[in-house]
């Protein structure tokens, strides 16, 4: 038999009972047309519904299959980690379970990945008919993050992208609890292409991308990745300060020139300066309390997340249209 690739897919699935096994018989089609061989990890990150056992059932009828179960959910990244951390493939693709990131885009993947690229990063091309809200959200949120941070991620970027093996030992290198993946591939390096595409309606389901769970994402991405909210904190101070300088100079200015008596009651003002302050004085010590928090969780050296189930078994599946010598 002749030397081929390993080719490993990454798949967090958290209820997609429904989008499943059309997912799946998309990317087994595209998979089957490959001359590598391939393994594709599923990580069931705590589903309630049947996504566990039409898992189970795909990994009984496919070697190559395999699933990681989560004892709980611990959330997208933890689990697109925990599929990363596990893959043995020369190359490494991520993508979900929805549909959302098309399986026929991998030969295009693999064969600029050939061409000498070590991550093949993906775009997407946004639809006219997304909601304004949504689309409003991501172009601020990457906007304001790549003005914070040194790093610069990817407007419109998704968890849809291939790693060479080199590029992915650096990435799950990294040990940081709250993780933003995105940023962290960004933050490694390697040479990189980006690969446009226009993401298709869900296979089926709803999306389970809560509002909440953007609000933590962007969280970590913005915490994890720049100082700026401290210098935000310290310059609001210094600005009251200056505010507060000019108005005790302001009110010498009477004393000197002899009419104090001029001068109205301060209390409104007196009690104004007091509630800034300490308005002023409550942010910086949240913004500070925030970075004390995630110093709290890191020094812990608590996992990402926990498996409840281990296989010490091969996960390579050798294709069907293996090449004689």
């Amino acid at each position: 038999m002749s030397t081929k690739r390993l080719i490993s897919i990454v798949v967090p699935a958290y209820n997609e009972e429904e989008a499943l096994p059309l997912f799946y018989e998309q990317l087994l089609a595209v998979l089957e047309e490959l001359l590598d061989s391939y393994e594709i990890i599923f990580v069931n990150d705590g589903s309630s519904d049947k996504t566990a056992a039409i898992l189970d059932q795909l990994a009984a009828e496919n070697p190559a299959v395999h699933p990681l179960h989560f004892s709980r959910n611990f959330g997208h990244q933890a689990a697109l980690s925990a599929g990363l951390q596990h893959a043995k493939g020369d190359y490494t693709i991520s993508m979900d379970a929805d549909g959302q990131h098309p399986p026929k885009l991998i030969p295009e993947m693999i064969r600029l990945a050939d061409s000498g690229y070590d991550i093949v990063l993906t775009q997407r091309i946004e639809k006219e008919s997304k909601s304004s809200f949504k689309k409003w959200s991501s172009e601020t949120f990457y906007k304001i993050l790549n003005k914070v941070s040194d790093t610069q991620t990817l407007p419109g970027g998704a968890d849809f992208r291939l790693m060479n093996r080199e590029s992915l030992n650096a990435l799950i290198s990294l040990p940081e609890f709250h993780r933003f993946l995105r940023g962290m591939v960004s933050w490694i390096g390697f040479r990189s292409i980006i690969l446009p595409f226009e993401a298709p309606e869900r296979l089926a389901g709803k999306t389970k991308y809560s509002l909440k769970k953007m609000v933590r994402l962007a969280s970590d991405a913005v915490f994890s990745f720049s100082m700026l909210p401290l210098y935000i904190g310290l310059s609001t101070g210094a600005l009251f300060f200056v505010l507060a300088l000019i108005e005790a100079i302001y009110v010498l200015s009477f004393w000197i020139s002899g009419n104090s008596d001029k001068l109205a009651p301060g209390w409104s003002s007196l009690m104004f300066m007091m509630l800034i302050i300490g308005a002023v004085l409550m942010i910086i010590m949240g913004f500070i309390g925030v970075y004390v928090g995630y110093i709290f969780q890191e020094v812990k050296h608590r996992p990402v997340y926990i498996l409840r189930n281990q296989d010490s078994g091969s996960r390579v599946q050798e294709s069907e249209k293996d090449t004689e010598k």
